[in-house]
């Protein structure tokens, strides 16, 4: 390893942690991973242990960063999985409670309470999101009335709440504080003032004393603490949602570029405003030299529907990539394990699989699978080019791009070119970049010129057979949307 200043990147997902070594010229020359579990303790319900986050954090770092060049580390960026909630108390830090998983959906009934006493505009309106249970501020409400109804030690400060960005940050001691990006995924924030809003706190029933404050990207975070063997007093430079870091890794300020995170759900974003588009969120991408909008819409189960495929039939992602069949045939796999998210925005949606015959086999089910992933992402990138305009790339990354089959079926459905990223770890780039950025490593225009390489994918089929498979997905859909059908609106 060169000698010079070197930045760290952490990146917290729902599977794994992982971490990356950047020297000054951008190149990774360490990285590693450990591994997370969840858990369903009933259905619907998707939790996670906020300690063994931490510690993942700990062993990522630990296996990646050699003890010997430790103190050349100058800036340590973090990206995090967005929507999931911590509740602990401010003097001990221990949780209370689960961490509420961005997948959970036992929230469920109190969203559909809220939208049929009509406050489905005003949120909408206000957080620039839909009413639905992935987004933290229904999962604030349901922690603090299982651990604090009366919100007595939240109104006093005793009890800290917060996405998993403040929860890792509150591990270094100091205050309580949440990034910009992150605080605008809790339906809690005004979008435009990007500061907590009054009517949603009421709504939800989240005193504002339990949230932490707001700052930007490049913001004042808490200095390392414990991260052994980083060095105690390692400035944190730069924070980032995890969708958001991989945005900024593709430059993704660039007029015209989208991109789409494959990974246990997916995000397609955009930097832009969706203005009143009903399928779309409106989040603040990042505040580096100021705040950036972007226009983007979530899929709850994208590489979770092979990883349930693989656990229904006891084998791994791998096999079942390698055995998928050259098509689905008539099988139609919609994978609403949680209702659907963009651009549908269905919670009541139900996980369907039809046209199954007697000749069915597993192969077949793994192509479905992946035709349905592909379908997913297509219905958001189409509501995404009605936004901002014509997607002549769409640029790819994610665990789940290793199957270029997978990214054959994209470039297929939609049509349209694809663009698989060759680093996996474009979340922990992004962060690295940002935090890079904020040392004074590097400028943005060495971040432009710093191209990482792409494979392409090209449609072949015309757009008459497209047509005709789009369809058969759509009416699939309507199968498994049978509130929607008879005229109940979600949204």
């Amino acid at each position: 390893m060169a000698d010079g200043p070197l930045v760290l990147a952490v990146d917290q997902g729902t599977s794994s942690t992982k971490a990356l070594l950047v020297d000054g010229t951008g190149t990774v020359v360490a990285r590693a991973t450990a591994l997370l579990s969840e858990r369903q303790p009933r259905p619907g319900w998707v939790e996670q242990d906020a300690d063994e986050l931490w510690q993942s954090v700990r062993a990522a770092v630990r296996s990646c960063v050699d003890p010997a060049v430790a103190h050349r580390i100058e800036s340590v960026g973090f990206s995090t999985q967005r929507e999931s909630l911590v509740l602990w108390d401010r003097r001990t830090g221990e949780p209370s409670g689960p961490l509420l998983s961005w997948q959970d959906q036992r929230t469920n009934d109190a969203c559909h309470d809220l939208v049929a006493a009509g406050n489905g505009p005003l949120v909408r309106a206000v957080s620039g999101m839909p009413l639905d249970p992935m987004f933290s501020a229904l999962k604030a409400g349901w922690l603090l009335d299982t651990y604090d109804p009366e919100r007595r030690r939240a109104k006093a400060g005793d009890l800290c709440l917060g996405t998993v960005d403040s929860w890792l940050l509150s591990r270094f001691g100091g205050e309580h504080v949440t990034e910009v990006g992150n605080a605008s995924r809790t339906q809690l924030l005004n979008i435009d003032t990007r500061q907590w809003d009054e009517r949603l706190l009421d709504l939800f029933g989240v005193p504002v004393a339990v949230l932490p404050r707001v700052v930007a990207s490049c913001g004042d975070f808490p200095s390392v603490r414990g991260l052994a063997p980083v060095p105690d007093g390692t400035p944190v430079r730069a924070v980032l949602g995890d969708s958001h870091a991989a945005m900024f890794a593709h430059a993704g300020w660039r007029p015209g570029v989208v991109k789409a995170t494959y990974g246990t759900g997916s995000s397609v974003m955009a930097i832009g405003d969706s203005g009143d588009s009903p399928q779309l969120c409106r989040s603040v991408a990042w505040d580096v030299t100021g705040p950036v909008l972007a226009v983007e819409g979530n899929i709850r189960a994208t590489g979770r529907t092979l990883s349930w495929l693989a656990d229904l039939f006891g084998v791994d992602v791998p096999t079942l990539l390698d055995e998928a069949a050259p098509t689905a045939g008539p099988v139609q796999f919609v994978p609403a394990f949680g209702g659907l998210g963009a651009p549908w925005w269905d919670p009541d949606a139900i996980a369907v699989l039809s046209g199954l015959t007697l000749g069915t086999r597993r192969a077949d089910l793994v192509a479905a699978a992946l035709h349905a992933i592909a379908h997913q992402i297509e219905d958001v990138v189409s509501a995404v080019e009605a936004t901002v305009g014509e997607v002549r790339l769409l640029l790819c990354d994610g665990g789940l791009t290793r199957s270029a089959r997978l990214m054959e079926i994209q470039a297929e459905t939609g049509g349209r070119r694809v663009g698989r990223s060759a680093e996996q770890d474009l979340s922990c780039l992004g962060a690295a970049d940002a935090a890079g950025l904020a040392a004074g490593l590097w400028d943005r225009s060495d971040l432009e010129r710093r191209l990482r390489p792409v494979d392409e994918y090209h449609p072949s089929t015309d757009h008459a057979a497209r047509a005709v498979e789009r369809a058969r997905w759509h009416v699939a859909v309507d199968r498994a949307r049978p509130t929607a059908l008879s005229g109940r609106s979600r949204a």
